[in-house]
C-alpha cells in the first residue's frame, strides 16, 4: 500500500491535546498502533491491510509527528503522549484496544498500559524503549545533535539526499538501500514542509528521558493482561535482552517471539512474519473479552 493510498482514508479527531490524525481499516474491537519517533503511522501499513478482518485497526499520529497538530503550548514527551492515546479514546467513543507499540512509541505504550490498565484488552510490544534504556546509549548521538540546534539542517538534509537517511537509519532496517525514496518522504515531509511541527520534534525528542519508564514499573509490574512481546534480535538500540526484562516485567506476557537477524522497523520489512503472529495473539484474546464501546464507529 502506497502513501498516497493509505492516507486517502486519513481523519481527525480533536482532543484537548490536539487535532489528531489517524487512519483505520476494518470493524469490530479496536486495535491501537503507535509508531516511534521520527515516523507516523504509515509504519503499520501492511498489519491494517493484513488485520482488518479481525480488528478494527488504528494507526495514530503521535504529537509532534505526521498529521497531527499539537495545541499551541502542548507537552509532546512520552508521557504527555500517553495521556493523548487515552484523549483520542474517549473522543471516538472507544473503552478498550488492542495496544501495539513500536521504539519509542512501545515505550509510550508501557506508560499508557501502567495509568490506563482498564482501556487494554491485550498488549503487543516490539523492539522499544524499556526501564532505564531511554534514550539508548546508541541513540545519544542524535539526542545529543538535537538539542545543538542541528534538527532542521539534519532533516532537510535527509529530504534533499535520502541515501542520508538511509545512512543515518541503517541500524534500524535490515535492508536499509530497500527503503524507498516515497517512504521516506512519507516520513519526513510533515517535519520538512511544516516550521511548527519540526520544533514540536525537537521538544519531543529534548524530553527523552528514562524517568517517563521508570516512574511507571510499579504500573506495569501488575500488568495482568495478554501480553505479547515480539523481538527483532539484531538491533543495537534494543537488545534482544529487553525482551527478557519485559517478559519478566510483565505478569500477562503469554508468549516471547524472536525474529532472527530483524531490526527495529521489522513491522514494515517483515510483515509476514509479525502479522502471523500478532493475528494468533489477538484471535486468542478476542473470545475471552466483553463486549464495550470500542465497537462504536467514530
Amino acid at each position: 500500500m502506497d502513501a498516497a493510498t493509505f492516507f486517502a482514508a486519513r481523519r481527525t479527531v480533536r482532543t484537548s491535546s490536539g487535532t489528531i490524525g489517524y487512519v483505520e481499516r476494518g470493524t469490530g474491537p479496536v486495535a491501537l498502533f503507535v509508531h516511534g519517533v521520527l515516523l507516523n503511522g504509515y509504519l503499520w501499513r501492511h498489519q491494517l491491510e493484513a488485520l482488518s478482518d479481525v480488528r478494527r485497526c488504528i494507526a495514530v499520529d503521535l504529537l509532534a509527528h505526521g498529521h497531527t497538530d499539537a495545541a499551541d503550548g502542548q507537552d509532546v514527551s512520552v508521557t504527555a503522549n500517553a495521556h493523548m492515546l487515552a484523549q483520542f479514546l474517549d473522543a471516538l467513543g472507544i473503552d478498550r484496544v488492542d495496544l501495539v507499540g513500536n521504539d519509542s512509541g512501545g515505550g509510550i505504550c508501557q506508560i499508557f498500559a501502567a495509568l490506563y490498565p482498564q482501556r487494554l484488552r491485550s498488549l503487543t510490544l516490539t523492539n522499544c524503549d524499556a526501564h532505564d534504556n531511554w534514550p539508548p546509549e546508541a541513540f545519544a548521538p542524535f539526542v545529543a545533535m538535537v538539542a545543538d540546534g542541528g534538527l532542521p539542517g539534519t532533516i532537510q538534509a535527509m529530504v534533499d539526499d535520502k541515501s542520508v537517511y538511509r545512512a543515518a537509519l541503517a541500524p534500524a532496517y535490515e535492508r536499509p538501500q530497500d527503503v524507498s525514496d516515497a517512504t521516506i518522504d512519507t516520513y519526513l515531509q510533515p517535519f520538512a514542509s511544516d516550521a511548527r511541527r519540526l520544533k514540536q520534534l525537537e521538544a519531543f525528542a529534548n524530553a527523552f528521558d528514562c524517568r517517563h519508564t521508570l516512574a511507571i514499573e510499579d504500573g506495569l509490574r501488575t500488568l495482568r493482561v495478554p501480553t505479547l512481546i515480539a523481538w527483532g534480535t539484531d538491533d543495537i538500540y534494543f537488545p534482544v535482552e529487553w525482551s527478557h526484562w519485559l517478559q519478566k516485567a510483565i505478569p500477562g506476557t503469554t508468549r516471547r517471539v524472536e525474529f532472527e537477524g530483524a531490526r527495529i522497523f521489522f513491522p514494515e520489512e517483515r510483515p509476514d512474519d509479525f502479522n502471523r503472529e500478532l493475528r494468533a495473539h489477538l484471535e486468542a484474546t478476542l473470545a475471552s473479552a466483553p463486549r464495550t464501546r470500542d465497537n462504536a464507529t467514530a
